[in-house]
């Protein structure tokens, strides 16, 4: 790699591909760090898959809409001298999810500790509630003892997971490397609900509960730690990202298309935009999913960057309604997840890539930020998410939306909720319209598949192996999910930094920043 000394006092120049949260991560970064950053999106707008689409009540999250791990954030706009509480407004949910069952149960997992514990109690009875208790201790000693060696290292390696695990030999049995979180978690709870709620983390990084590493069974604590809301939508803290990097210097180009990434020899030199013009850079960040590049559409010769992904098992998609309408029949929670009766017919149909005909149904009543609080209006915004098959696993099936709307809201229906009026096609987002907006993916919304003890080390890593060219986004280490990703574009601003060796000679104390527009912008909602 490029050193310090061949640079002289010339500013280290940037680019990155692609305004998602790792690619903003790292804009943020490497301009805090004194870089001459250029971030290119071509979509209209930053934010990646957390995005918007227009409603009559206003803009709709399409998106991810939990905000957990609060620290990342806290630490990504205190690299740039910022607080995060100054450029977005958070509220901590009392509720972090409301779930229903179709015997009509319902449970309200609680911020607080004792009243979630109390909620189990009578939910399930005392030995659920202890078992509760026994699996809350087990996962917060898995997230304390992984946190440092998984996700907060930049190159993790089974040696030093190892290591901590033989200075902790307690934590084996927890991990239970020899079995599947659906396995484990029917070891720990005798009721069939608490299995079902627990065990649907597994889709949170687009994977099943029978097929996934009990690990992740950890994944709970990101939520018990806090979940949070941001006002006006998830989408708000992309834009503040955002903005807080042009006062830092980022130049924005929206609508700009990458042809392909240049090299010179084995060196990564910058990148051609689909216009013909060159962008030279010292250093080229990828924020997109890195099996766009294993099978070539950013160019010859960068299939080794993530040679393992043109192959790998993809993660789950999903089907996601964005739309505004009046509510009634039950009250809602900001995060609510109606289950299925039958969660294993479900993920069957998802692995033969068929429409299930029956599952769990994830809805986000945007504007209830607190339980009991009526919405502010008579219409209200909503996402739903259904997990879906990968494009890789088949095609979408015939008459995907008529199907997909009658089974989405005649579920909601037999729960008791009516939402009125029911959106029309432009709400739905399917896995065809996101292999579109999010070349390579083959539609998958988390990279490749968590499935298998060994999954997480087969990730691509920020660096990668292609001198001058550095991953980062959810397709990387160390995974899916709004807070890992930002930490993937950390991971990717401290390989450059060390690699270019960066010192604080390059730090700003002013500079301009700005957008500047290129090609036609491509609109935020899916066209149908």
């Amino acid at each position: 790699m490029a050193a310090a000394a061949s640079q002289g006092a010339k500013t280290p120049r940037i680019t990155v591909i692609g305004a998602g949260m790792g690619g903003l991560a790292a804009a943020l970064r490497l301009a805090a760090a004194g870089c001459n950053v250029t971030l290119l999106e071509r979509h209209a707008h930053a934010g990646g898959k957390m995005r918007a689409v227009p409603t009559s009540a206003g803009p709709a999250d399409a998106g991810p809409t939990v905000l957990t791990l609060r620290s990342v954030f806290d630490d990504l706009f205190a690299c740039a001298g910022a607080r995060l509480d100054d450029h977005v407004t958070l509220t901590r949910q009392e509720i972090p999810a409301r779930h229903f069952w179709p015997d009509g149960s319902r449970l309200d997992l609680w911020a607080d500790p004792e009243r979630s514990r109390a909620a189990v109690r009578d939910f399930a009875g005392d030995v659920e509630a202890k078992a509760f208790d026994r699996f809350c201790a087990a996962t917060r000693r898995l997230f304390e003892a992984f946190d440092a060696p998984m996700m907060q290292a930049a190159d993790p390696s089974v040696l030093a997971l190892a290591g901590r695990v033989l200075a902790e030999p307690g934590l084996i049995p927890l991990m239970a490397p020899l079995s599947d979180l659906h396995r484990i978690l029917s070891r720990r709870f005798r009721d069939p609900r608490l299995v079902q709620l627990f065990g649907r983390y597994a889709t949170y990084v687009g994977g099943m509960p029978d097929r996934s590493p009990a690990v992740l069974s950890l994944i709970w604590q990101a939520e018990a730690r806090g979940v949070w809301t941001v006002a006006g939508g998830m989408h708000q803290l992309a834009e503040a990202i955002l903005g807080l990097a042009l006062a830092h210097g980022v130049t924005f180009r929206p609508g700009c298309h990458v042809a392909r990434i240049e090299r010179t020899g084995a060196r990564v030199t910058g990148v051609v935009l689909q216009d013909g013009t060159m962008l030279a850079a010292d250093a080229v960040v990828f924020n997109g999913d890195p099996r766009a590049l294993a099978i070539g559409q950013l160019g010859p010769g960068l299939a080794p960057a993530s040679t393992q992904t043109a192959t790998a098992p993809r993660s789950l998609s999903a089907r996601v309604w964005s739309f505004s309408a009046t509510a009634s029949g039950l009250d809602l929670a900001h995060h609510n997840v109606f289950f299925t009766a039958d969660a294993q017919v479900e993920f069957d149909a998802l692995r033969a890539g068929k429409m299930p005909t029956d599952q769990t149904l994830y809805l986000c009543a945007q504007d209830r930020a607190q339980p009991g609080a009526p919405p502010p209006r008579a219409q209200e915004r909503f996402e739903i998410i259904a997990n879906a098959a990968p494009l890789t696993e088949g095609g979408p099936p015939h008459r995907e939306f008529q199907t997909c709307r009658m089974q989405t809201f005649e579920t909601l229906a037999r729960f008791g909720l009516t939402l009125s009026p029911r959106p029309g096609e432009e709400a739905l987002t399917t896995p065809t319209d996101f292999a579109r907006m999010f070349p390579g993916s083959a539609g998958s919304l988390y990279g490749q598949s968590p499935h298998g003890a060994m999954a997480s080390f087969r990730r691509p890593r920020a660096r990668s192996g292609t001198p001058g060219l550095y991953l980062a986004g959810g397709g990387t280490h160390p995974g899916a999910g709004v807070p890992m990703a930002a930490l993937s574009g950390k991971h990717a601003a401290a390989a450059i930094i060390a690699d270019l060796g960066l010192t604080s000679k390059f730090l700003r104390t002013d500079t301009p920043g700005g957008m500047s527009t290129g090609s036609a912008p491509i609109s935020a909602a899916p066209s149908r």
